[in-house]
């Protein structure tokens, strides 16, 4: 049987072994001297630093015993084992000597640059990775729509829900055959959830009204259809997925535009440009190529069915994309849409070009462009920008800029739009909180002034054109911010006035009401018969109403409070 000592007996050998050293070093130590400085002679200069390199030199050999050991417990892959190694070895040493090889992520205590002592344990733990990836199914929600199409209390499916679908990879570690940790690396979207989409019945209490043509809501995110009367109202696009960029009647209402939220997510994709026919007889139809809207396309006012639309890059920062300023046009065949041809190449965009260009259609097919720094035509063959009407960038201190709100006159001759007026000093022309309302001629390039102090967010809207004797006349509505001043976080009021600027009154909502969110009012296509002017849509606390223009009498025409767009054609 082998001898082991014990504790006491091994500090008691070492503590020996220590005094032999020392005295060792001491002989060795005082013979230096004796060479180098003789009896009788002081020791010289070089004589000192020849003591000293040797007393080092004597003292590193101190450290390092020949011949001593070191005894250690190990412990590694599942064993426990003694070990002998020269005194003064670290854990590397030791773990070398022992013949054991570590994985790049095994742990060790102590470290291994530590110097073990007897008595000291060394403890190995084998770690191990692993990566998994498994499909997860995403549940789908539930959404209630109201709608005044069914009987209050009556439900019916509108889109039935579909669940979802993601992968996800897991990083695994495992310590000694035990797991330790299980961290979610990397998620991928296989399928988005479709959402279940039920309609309840809200049975409205106002009297349906006639109106022309067709007037389209977008509620809840989903697309609307109201015909002949305001009590019929039919569900157009279900799925509550519409975002509101775009949201346009073609001009005889026999085709809807509208985007969609992308399913892929949002720093790659904003949403998607679709087409459906109104009359419900067909599936929505994507526009091959067309994403990351942000600012509304329009329709080519003419017989053609032909639409427009700029485009941008996602961004994670604010505001959430980088525009192109570029413009695309697409004509529909047989109801689908046709491969997008660009008419104007991605550009800079002018001052605060980030944040985009709006372009808009007139009558005689002439493209206009909208941007923070002004106006001008594009030339639809060439592609070339040409600036009509400088406007004074505002400053919004914000991220977000201001573009000038626009409208055509029926005939395409004039512009009605919204510029930034000058403000006296101290205020610099940039933040100065005045807007005015004018109609300009490209043809003689020449600016009525309309309405002063009206508020950035005055939208003007013109009315078709009426024939009055031998006149041809339309009139203009717009919204008039109740603080004009402060017009960015302002409400407003609906105002209409003849093309002149001329009988200009106030039409809804009342003066003792709160005015409504800014927004583009719209008109009726046509007059009704034995009505005294026209119809103004307006959406108000988020339900649709109906402004008679000409008697200034207003009807609430829903009651659900989802309404966020409305067209009319």
């Amino acid at each position: 049987m082998a001898f082991s000592p014990s504790r006491a007996e091994r500090d008691e050998l070492e503590r020996r072994q220590a005094f032999g050293t020392s005295y060792r070093m001491n002989r060795l130590v005082n013979a230096a001297r004796s060479y180098l400085s003789p009896i009788g002679r002081p020791a010289g200069p070089v004589h000192r630093i020849l003591l000293s390199l040797w007393l080092a030199l004597l003292t590193a050999c101190q450290l390092t015993p020949l011949g001593e050991r070191t005894i250690v417990t190990l412990i590694a892959d599942g064993l426990e084992r003694r070990l002998e190694v020269p005194f003064g070895s670290t854990v590397a040493q030791a773990l070398q000597q022992a013949g054991l090889t570590l994985g790049p992520l095994d742990l060790v205590e102590p470290p291994l640059y530590a110097v073990l002592r007897s008595g000291d344990q060394i403890r190995i733990r084998r770690v191990q990775e692993t990566f998994v990836t498994e499909e997860v199914e995403i549940p789908f929600e539930k959404r209630l729509v109201r709608s005044e199409a069914l009987p209050e209390g009556e439900m019916r499916l509108l889109t039935p829900g579909q669940t979802g679908l993601e992968q996800r990879t897991w990083r695994i570690l495992i310590e000694d055959g035990v797991e330790t940790s299980r961290t979610l690396i990397k998620t991928l979207l296989l399928r988005k959830a479709s959402p279940e989409i039920l309609m309840i019945g809200a049975r409205s209490a106002f009297a349906p009204l006639s109106i022309p043509g067709k007037l389209a809501l977008l509620a809840g995110g989903n697309a609307w259809i109201m015909e002949g009367t305001t009590g019929n109202r039919r569900p157009l696009v279900a799925g509550g997925d519409l975002d509101g960029r775009v949201f346009a009647l073609s001009p005889k209402g026999d085709y809807l535009l509208f985007t969609r939220r992308s399913t892929r997510p949002r720093d790659e994709e904003i949403n998607t440009l679709w087409v459906v026919r109104t009359d419900g007889k067909s599936s929505p139809q994507a526009v091959t190529g067309a994403a990351n809207i942000v600012h509304p396309a329009g329709w080519l006012p003419s017989a053609t069915a032909t639409f427009g639309y700029s485009t941008a890059e996602p961004r994670l920062a604010a505001p959430g994309w980088q525009a192109n300023n570029d413009f695309y046009r697409v004509f529909l065949s047989g109801g689908k849409p046709a491969k997008p041809r660009r008419v104007v190449e991605t550009n800079s965009g002018g001052i605060y070009g980030w944040w985009g260009t709006i372009f808009s259609w007139s009558t005689e097919g002439r493209l206009l462009y909208a941007r923070p720094d002004g106006i001008g035509l594009v030339d639809q063959e060439k592609g070339i920008l040409y600036p009509v009407l400088s406007i004074t960038p505002f400053q919004t201190n914000s991220d977000w800029a201001w573009i000038p709100p626009l409208t055509w006159s029926p005939d395409g001759r004039i512009l009605y739009l919204v510029t930034h007026a000058p403000a006296p000093p101290p205020l610099t022309p940039e933040g100065s909180p005045y807007f005015d309302l004018i109609a300009y001629s490209l043809e003689h390039q020449i600016a009525l002034p309309l309405a002063k102090n009206v508020g950035m967010f005055a939208y003007p809207s013109a009315s078709s054109m009426r024939i009055s004797g031998k006149e041809r006349a339309h009139q203009l509505a717009y919204l008039q911010a109740i603080f004009p001043e402060q017009s960015e976080t302002s409400r407003y009021r609906v105002v209409v006035m003849d093309r002149d600027g001329s009988n200009r009154r106030v039409l809804f909502p009342p003066a003792d009401a709160m005015g409504l969110e800014p927004h583009p009012v719209v008109w009726a296509p046509q007059p009704l018969e034995g009505q005294v002017g026209d119809f103004l849509a307006v959406i108000y606390q988020g339900n649709l109403w109906l402004v008679d223009s000409g008697s200034g009498q207003a009807f609430q025409i829903t009651n659900d409070g989802m309404i966020t767009r409305i067209d009319w054609k």
